[in-house]
């Protein structure tokens, strides 16, 4: 598995001009996506724990295998800052059932199916042109407000360097508190 990157985004790297993607300090909109053809999850069930938005053009596509099997195979340095880690893309709940069962993936994967691409239209992330979702990350506090967002290149791996950097620095504000 290819999991290097091009670049490394950092809590404090600035937003990609042009971006239009949610920004640290707003809140984060609640939803509710199948996880499963039979099982929806709200954002709002994981209040009060931080929560991993990772945003993706598409399942079965090279670059977002790659991503979500990194993310599937660091699973446990997420864990260890009780975050819970959803991954979003436009694809149906029955594909990411195969996608899931097909890379192992121990993480929920959210259909933003129908209405196609809603969820990534309340983040700033859908890509009308493409009818997918950019490739972008959010590190939702556990009062459901952004504290860090990144939108990659869609051709681009973020890898999980940014993830886990702003995970650790949400943890060590709140041991300050």
């Amino acid at each position: 598995m290819n999991t290097t990157t091009k670049t490394i985004p950092s809590p404090s790297q600035p937003r990609r001009k042009g971006s239009t993607a949610l920004p640290p300090g707003a809140p984060a909109p609640d939803f509710a996506l199948r996880s499963t053809p039979d099982q929806t999850v709200k954002l709002s069930e994981f209040l009060g724990r931080p929560v991993v938005l990772a945003f993706f053009p598409a399942d079965w596509s090279p670059v977002c295998g790659d991503q979500m099997g990194l993310y599937n195979e660091i699973l446990s340095e997420f864990q260890e800052f009780d975050a819970e880690l959803l991954g979003i893309s436009v694809d149906g709940a029955w594909c990411h059932a195969a996608f899931c069962h097909d890379r192992k993936l121990h993480f929920p994967l959210l259909a933003d199916f129908e209405p196609k691409g809603e969820v990534a239209r309340l983040y700033g992330v859908y890509r009308p042109n493409d009818g997918t979702s950019e490739r972008a990350l959010f590190v939702i506090d556990p009062e459901g407000v952004i504290r860090w967002s990144y939108v990659s290149p869609v051709g681009v791996n973020p890898g999980a360097a940014g993830i886990l950097s702003a995970l650790e620095e949400l943890q060590n504000k709140g041991n300050k508190q």
